[in-house]
């Protein structure tokens, strides 16, 4: 059995721990319920822009409005794979490396792969492995419409000139604090909508449907994009809160397995002394 000061030492060093994981905890609380608010309300909106968009593309042919949406033979497939860019969240970031390695191994065999990774943590692993053509991890820490926009504008350009045949985004969709669902989602081409859920032909558009497919198709690739790191980014906090409550949670167990080792150990110092202690005097009188 460890001596009593090993024993005060190891309980000290779990209550720093403890102290760090709480902090870390109510910190990534505060920052989920701003992310969830702000995915919550998007969400709505960037479903029905989809719909609309992959309705009216349906209907149009490849010249009218159909850069973005030609199906071509899959030779060279670009994945986004979103991270974070700090760990400290449990499975998050490990579940999206093991989608992306999963996804290039069954889907795109055949097909030369290359990655562009949103996020440091994912850029370390997959980077040893595959293609990074650029990471852009920096997005974290201005996270706005604006500069998410310029990504996917990059990726349209990818897309357009033909460095890629098909370009999928990987990323964790945000479900609640203790689920994230990882996603695999097709940006380009764009995806129309099978069966009778396309575009009624009685509608009348104004201006043309073309003009507003046009109009239409980077704002919503755009918007696409958006979500799917908003998406990510509340999950992030979603799983650092969750693995923080955890392990928080482990360190008080441990603490007090250890206090009561500490006192049964203190005890039985006591109890050897108290032992001498008599058996001296015992000694002493006979």
């Amino acid at each position: 059995m460890a001596n009593l000061k090993e024993i005060r030492n190891r309980i000290t060093s779990i209550k720093s721990t403890m102290q760090i994981t709480s902090a870390m905890k109510m910190v990534s609380a505060a920052k989920l319920k701003k992310a969830q608010d702000a995915i919550t309300a998007m969400r709505p909106y960037s479903s029905k822009l989809t719909e609309l968009l992959q309705s009216l593309s349906a209907t149009l042919d490849s010249d009218a409005g159909g850069v973005y949406s030609t199906e071509r033979e899959i030779n060279k497939v670009l994945l986004v794979t979103i991270t974070s860019n700090r760990g400290l969240c449990g499975g998050f970031n490990s579940s999206i490396i093991k989608e992306t390695v999963k996804t290039i191994n069954e889907k795109y065999n055949d097909a030369a792969v290359d990655l562009l990774t949103i996020g440091k943590k994912g850029n370390d692993i997959l980077s040893k492995e595959y293609t990074v053509i650029e990471n852009r991890s920096s997005i974290f820490d201005d996270l706005t419409f604006d500069n998410v926009a310029e990504i996917a504008e990059q990726l349209m350009d990818l897309y357009v000139d033909g460095s890629y045949d098909k370009i999928e985004i990987i990323y964790n969709r945000f479900k609640n604090a203790a689920t994230q669902i990882p996603q695999v989602e097709q940006f380009l081409p764009i995806q129309p909508i099978e069966g009778d859920e396309n575009v009624n032909s009685d509608y009348i558009f104004e201006p043309s449907k073309e003009e507003i497919i046009l109009e239409l198709i980077p704002k919503s690739l755009k918007t696409q994009l958006y979500k799917a790191i908003r998406d990510s980014f509340a999950a992030e906090h979603g799983a650092r809160m969750t693995a923080m409550h955890k392990a928080t949670d482990n360190a008080t167990e441990l603490r007090d397995d250890l206090l009561l080792t500490y006192n049964k150990a203190r005890q039985a110092a006591i109890t050897n002394e108290i032992l001498e202690i008599v058996g001296g005097a015992e000694a002493l009188n006979n």
